[in-house]
């Protein structure tokens, strides 16, 4: 491992139903040009292994408009489907491991958050100066924590998730519990960087049109976004 860089893989969550949206994928939604789904992939850049645990057939923008995933990324569903972000998680863990990724530290990415990829590198630097360390979280400049924007120990990660799974309890569990025995760092963010988008309010606050994966009029941050059907 060099000094100026901690060896890590990812688990990007694509998979929940999006009842607030009204179906719609998040992932396929589009912001400054790129999904969602696109964006996150992007902001594991540097992951040694990469894996998409969801729904990736309805992604119709950008790179990935085949509705497949580029070349290299790893993609898998939770059991049930549906089940859960802890699940989603322990599915990308077994996807991971049966791949033969080892990396010390998971990246762990809701595909919700547009703007994540300024929370990344700060979460890395923290976890370079804490060597050892369980893990990192990204947290607002409010205290509110995103423990779906995180690195964490995968050997601490699959343990949890195993002993979830051992007590019947992964299915439908929270992240919270799949967490509670890492003793992770939270790690303050710029503002906006974990804003995630659960309603069409949500969306619309980034810039995003309603009831499309379109974007109409200026994003967070003041960026400019065009349309894009």
């Amino acid at each position: 491992m060099e000094e100026s860089r901690c060896d890590f893989d990812a688990v990007i969550l694509a998979g929940g139903r999006s009842s607030r949206l009204g179906g719609v994928p998040k992932q396929a939604l589009v912001f400054q040009g790129s999904s969602l789904l696109e964006r996150s992939v992007a902001a594991a850049a540097g992951a040694g292994r990469t894996v998409v645990v969801g729904d990736t057939a309805s992604i119709s923008t950008g790179t990935f408009s085949t509705g497949t995933l580029p070349a290299g990324l790893l993609e898998c569903r939770e059991e049930p489907a549906f089940a859960g972000p802890a699940a989603a998680i322990a599915a990308g863990l077994d996807t991971l491991a049966e791949a033969g990724a080892s990396a010390p530290y998971t990246l762990v990415l809701a595909c919700d958050m547009p703007l994540v990829s300024e929370a990344v590198p700060l979460l890395h630097a923290a976890l370079l100066a804490a060597p050892g360390t369980p893990g990192v979280m990204a947290c607002g400049s409010d205290g509110r924590a995103q423990p779906l924007a995180g690195f964490y120990s995968t050997r601490g990660l699959t343990k949890a998730a195993e002993e979830l799974r051992a007590g019947g309890r992964l299915v439908n569990g929270s992240v919270r519990a799949l967490l509670a025995s890492l003793d992770v760092q939270l790690v303050t963010v710029p503002a906006g960087a974990t804003a995630d988008v659960d309603t069409w309010d949500d969306a619309a606050a980034l810039g995003i049109a309603a009831g499309t994966g379109a974007e109409t009029g200026t994003g967070a941050g003041g960026a400019n976004v065009g349309g894009n059907s």
